[in-house]
């Protein structure tokens, strides 16, 4: 494959490689620091996807055979806790060792956040289709890591969800209505029709 892609395509590679290997980097960096059993496992589960993704798109890319995007399944999901409860105050640490789980869950969310944009923007730079494929599906497997991630801060406490009033929420939405514009096919008819566009009735040939 690599003689046929593009060259702004083989750096956007470049930079989603590099972004991976440092994503993984970065996790094996934390894991030491996890005391929390739960998070030890998302983690573990999501450092072996990572590793296993990296290496199919280095095949991919130095035509060792491109494999089939695999998507990101969470082992389970969980109802989102709305609402702040005396959320704990933030500050810097003052070094690794005053690493918390909730720390690093943040960082690990931060992390999956970043490449998923990065991955994205990546994609819609490439023209080789299956290239093209295989890197939005790791942008939405960062989307689904990071909501793992986040799912596990929210049941936590460590993400809270500040919410508005009621009332404003509804009046922010409600102010949103469906359009009543007409079927396409109806729209290319009438401008075939120059008739019709100016308002004036068929007449008989």
């Amino acid at each position: 494959m690599a003689a046929h892609l593009g060259a702004h395509e083989v750096m956007e590679i470049h930079e989603v490689l590099t972004d991976t290997i440092d994503g993984i980097n970065q996790f094996e960096l934390y894991r030491p620091h996890i005391t929390d059993q739960q998070l030890r496992a998302i983690m573990d589960n999501q450092l072996q996807f990572m590793m296993q993704e990296y290496n199919n798109m280095v095949q991919a890319v130095n035509q060792q055979g491109m494999a089939s995007a695999t998507p990101y399944r969470a082992p389970k999901s969980t109802q989102p806790v709305y609402g702040l409860k005396n959320p704990a105050p933030q500050s810097p640490n003052m070094g690794a060792s005053q690493l918390d789980d909730r720390d690093i869950a943040s960082g690990m969310l931060g992390c999956h956040k970043a490449s998923a944009v990065m991955k994205m923007m990546a994609a819609l730079e490439c023209a080789d289709p299956n290239l093209r494929r295989m890197i939005q599906q790791s942008a939405v497997n960062c989307a689904e890591q990071a909501y793992e991630v986040w799912q596990y801060m929210n049941q936590k406490g460590y993400y809270q969800v500040p919410t508005m009033k009621e009332m404003t929420t509804n009046t922010v939405l409600n102010t949103y209505a469906t359009t009543n514009m007409k079927p396409i096919e109806n729209m290319t008819m009438n401008m075939n029709n120059p008739r019709q566009q100016m308002g004036q009735p068929n007449m008989p040939m």
